[in-house]
């Protein structure tokens, strides 16, 4: 699986991206946050608030932490985007 962070995320995990193997326990979104968390200290900075973290699963944008991940090859995670 990869895993892709951007902007302050990518800065306080301290990579841009990283291949990893999820453990079978890891189904959903909520899943995964709770897995990164568990990585160290890094991870649970950049997601100390985890309810302004944004999540795309093969570049569509999820918003539901309930959903599955069973079969994304790519989760994205960023934070809120502004712009015009």
């Amino acid at each position: 699986m990869k895993l892709v962070y951007f902007a302050w995320l990518r800065e306080r995990v301290g990579v841009g991206e990283e291949e990893v193997e999820l453990p079978a326990t890891v189904a959903t979104v909520s899943d995964l946050f709770d897995w990164l968390n568990s990585r160290g200290e890094n991870y649970q900075e950049a997601l100390k608030h985890p309810d302004v973290v944004r999540v795309a699963l093969d570049q569509q944008h999820e918003g539901d932490r309930n959903a599955s991940i069973a079969g994304a090859r790519e989760i994205a995670l960023f934070p809120p985007m502004t712009g015009g």
